[in-house]
């Protein structure tokens, strides 16, 4: 189990599941939304996370034509988590969001092809110029 939550603490989670991917992604979307060069999600089954607290949310295709809502706080602006109709069954946690970073273990680099020469992740994790294959997004 583990939890996190927004900035003010107005949104919580609690997640009892184990993270199904993790990963920095540097998508154009994920950029932008994160304010710097990527952003790091944990993705865990939507079922085994509770949220609490009322979030806002953005809705905008994905490069896949998939939905994809993010969910961030309407008081502070804190992104908290993202859900995409190409894998209806998974949430995508912040790794930023985290009470306890160390949660979050790195295992792949997504959308490396549109990484900023000055974003650096750990060069030993597996790169994927888009998603990877078999990953629905």
């Amino acid at each position: 189990m583990f939890e996190g939550g927004c900035l003010c603490g107005a949104v919580r989670y609690v997640s009892q599941g184990e993270p199904m991917m993790s990963g920095h992604c540097h998508c154009i979307d994920c950029r932008r939304t994160s304010g710097t060069g990527h952003a790091s999600h944990l993705v865990v089954p939507a079922a085994s996370v509770r949220v609490s607290g009322p979030v806002a949310t953005y809705v905008a295709p994905a490069d896949s034509g998939a939905v994809v809502t993010r969910a961030f706080c309407p008081t502070c602006g804190a992104p908290v988590y993202s859900t995409n109709s190409g894998n209806p069954d998974a949430i995508f946690l912040r790794a930023s969001s985290l009470d306890d970073l160390e949660v979050f273990q790195p295992q792949m680099v997504v959308y490396a092809a549109r990484a900023a020469s000055w974003d650096l992740t750990d060069p030993a994790l597996p790169r994927f110029e888009k998603m990877p294959p078999g990953f629905r997004t």
